[in-house]
């Protein structure tokens, strides 16, 4: 099963009506809406400005510098001059490896 963000911000609203009573159905979904998108953009942000982040238990996102190479098209078989790039990367914690290989 894929988990969606739409789902995620659902779970959340329901995991709220055992603390918050006063508010709104819809009022509850902009809360976390609002929330999971901070998450997510903080996370974005921290790498987008070349730091890491770690979440303890859950792993941790970085970014990896790549030089500029020479590859091939596929297709063509030419060379391709390939820019330099920062690519994201997710480094899983113990705890989540051990969580997903325990059967």
């Amino acid at each position: 099963m894929k988990m969606k963000k739409s789902q995620l911000i659902e779970k959340l609203v329901l995991e709220m009506d055992d603390f918050v009573d006063e508010t709104s159905a819809k009022q509850k979904t902009e809360i976390a809406r609002e929330t999971v998108n901070l998450f997510f953009n903080s996370i974005k942000d921290a790498l987008k400005d070349g730091d890491r982040v770690e979440i303890r238990g859950f792993g941790s996102f970085s970014t990896k510098q790549y030089e500029e190479y020479v590859g091939r098209n596929p297709k063509t078989g030419e060379k391709v001059k390939v820019r330099p790039k920062r690519l994201p990367v997710f480094r899983p914690g113990r705890e989540l490896r051990d969580m997903v290989n325990t059967i």
